[in-house]
């Protein structure tokens, strides 16, 4: 059966949850289509994380990402929208995604954002953190 895109994210227990190690990923392939033309928008991805108890299969990762593919997105939305869904996969201690996206009409543009201790998004806090979850 062929492989397929998909947006679900597997994840595996970290192997060391006692010790703080990064975990770095590039996707140089990713592709999504600008929501204004309509024209295929080429990037590279780079995920570098500090796991907490899981950590991302990199298979489901690469069938993730290539759900992109034939979806319009803006540089700065699919950035933090990829942060988002790999943080609640994960619930990393601290996470970083980065879209280095090719040259559109004279413009190089990269989108960092980044999730951990200085990360201020209520929506992205995991729910062993101590946090105290509004009502």
């Amino acid at each position: 059966m062929p492989t397929k895109p998909s947006k679900a994210l597997e994840t595996f227990p970290n192997p060391k949850p006692e010790r703080d190690y990064e975990i770095s990923f590039e996707a140089p392939e990713f592709t999504c289509i600008c929501p204004r033309t309509s024209q295929p928008d080429f990037a590279t991805i780079r995920i570098r994380y500090v796991p907490d108890k899981l950590c991302v299969e990199l298979k489901s990762l690469k069938l993730y990402l290539w759900s992109f593919r034939d979806e319009g997105h803006f540089h700065e939305a699919v950035t933090n929208q990829i942060l988002d869904d790999l943080v609640k996969a994960v619930w990393p201690r601290r996470m970083e995604v980065v879209g280095d996206f090719f040259v559109r009409g004279g413009i190089h543009s990269v989108v960092t954002t980044r999730y951990g201790e200085e990360d201020s998004s209520p929506s992205l806090r995991a729910p062993h953190s101590g946090a105290k979850q509004s009502q």
